[in-house]
C-alpha cells in the first residue's frame, strides 16, 4: 500500500523501516518533496547514500523507481524517447501489400508526407526512455536522475520543461502532460557547477560523510552481528583515513563492505595486521595504499602498545 506521510517524523520512521537511516535534513527535504511536488537536488561526495535515498523513498512510498543513469554525451534519444525506426520501416514495407499510405493494391501512389507521418509517427512506434516513462506512468513513481553533473548544460536545458511543468513536447505528437506526478531526485557528485536555472527548480540537500555516531548506527544496522567493539573501531579508523590527503576517501558504502569483510574473517579487533590485510576493501587507489597503511598503521600500533 502506498504511503502518504503527514509529518517529517513519519518520513524519518518510514525510511528507517526500509533500512535507510536519514539525518534530520534528509527527512525534512524528503517530506517537503512529497508535499510540494518539487524536485530534489542531492549533492555530496560519492558513496554517501544519495542513490540509496531514492531507492529507500521508492520502497517506503510504495512506488516504482525509474532510474536514469547519466553519463557524458547523454541525449534525448537515450533519456526521453526515440522512434522505433525498424518498426516504422516494416510498416512502410508492409504497405506494399496494400492498405498503408503510399501504396494502393501493391502499387505506389502519390501521397503527401503528412499522410505518411500520420501513419508511422504514432504512439505505437514510440520507444519510451526513463524520463518519458516516469511522466506517462499510470501510477506515480520516484524518478532518479543519477549523477546529473556528468551531463552538459544542453541536457540540463532539456530537463527544464520536464521539471517545471512535468510535460514533454514531441514534435510529431505535440505536448505530453504527466499522467501522474513523480517525485524527482537528481544526484550530483559536485564534479561541475550546475546551472542556476536547474537549481531554482529544486529543493536542495547536501549529504556529507556522516558523523561518527550516525555512521556507527548505519554500520550496525547493516551488520548487526559485528561486535560493538569492532564496529566502533571501524568507524574510528575510517575517520582517520578520511582525514588524510588521499585521492578517494572511503565512502559510507565502503565502510559497510569493510564491516562485512571483518565479520566474514571473524575479526575480534582491528589491529595493524588486520588493517593492512583488509585495506583494499576501503582504499581503491594504488598511490593511496602505502600512505594509508603507514600513517594509520602507526597509529593502530601505538594504540595497541602496552602502557
Amino acid at each position: 500500500m502506498a504511503a502518504n506521510p503527514t509529518s517529517v517524523a513519519e518520513v524519518n520512521a518510514g525510511l528507517r523501516d526500509v533500512g535507510y537511516l536519514p539525518g534530520d535534513s534528509t527527512a525534512l527535504v524528503s517530506f517537503l518533496a512529497t508535499k510540494l511536488g518539487k524536485p530534489v537536488l542531492v549533492e555530496g561526495p560519492a558513496g554517501v547514500g544519495k542513490t540509496e535515498l531514492a531507492k529507500a523513498l521508492a520502497k517506503y512510498l510504495g512506488r516504482e523507481l525509474v532510474r536514469l543513469q547519466c553519463y557524458e554525451g547523454l541525449d534525448e534519444a537515450k533519456s526521453l524517447y526515440e522512434w522505433n525506426y525498424r518498426k516504422q520501416l516494416l510498416r512502410i514495407q508492409a504497405g506494399a501489400g496494400g492498405g498503408v499510405a503510399g501504396f494502393e493494391h501493391g502499387d505506389p501512389v502519390d501521397v503527401s508526407w503528412d499522410s505518411v507521418q500520420n501513419d508511422i509517427f504514432g504512439e505505437e512506434f514510440l520507444l519510451t526512455r526513463p524520463l518519458l516513462e516516469a511522466i506517462s506512468s499510470p501510477e506515480p513513481v520516484v524518478l532518479l536522475i543519477d549523477e546529473i553533473d556528468k551531463t552538459d548544460q544542453e541536457f540540463e536545458a532539456m530537463l527544464l520543461e520536464l521539471l517545471s511543468d512535468f510535460q514533454i513536447s514531441i514534435p510529431e505528437l505535440g505536448r505530453i502532460d504527466a499522467r501522474t506526478h513523480p517525485i524527482v531526485l537528481l544526484t550530483s557528485n559536485n564534479s561541475r557547477e550546475l546551472t542556476e536555472a536547474l537549481k531554482r527548480r529544486c529543493l536542495y540537500l547536501w549529504l556529507d560523510y556522516p558523523e561518527s555516531e550516525h555512521e556507527l548506527q548505519i554500520v550496525r544496522m547493516h551488520e548487526p552481528d559485528l561486535s560493538e567493539t569492532v564496529a566502533a573501531k571501524l568507524v574510528e579508523v575510517v575517520r582517520m583515513v578520511r582525514e588524510l590527503d588521499i585521492k578517494k576517501p572511503p565512502s559510507l558504502a565502503e565502510s559497510i563492505d569493510w564491516a562485512r569483510a571483518l565479520l566474514l574473517l571473524g575479526a575480534q579487533d582491528i589491529d595493524e595486521t588486520v588493517f593492512k590485510e583488509t585495506l583494499s576493501v576501503i582504499i581503491k587507489h594504488r598511490t593511496d595504499l602505502d600512505l594509508v597503511a603507514d600513517r594509520v598503521g602507526v597509529k593502530l600500533t601505538q594504540q595497541n602498545a602496552p602502557a
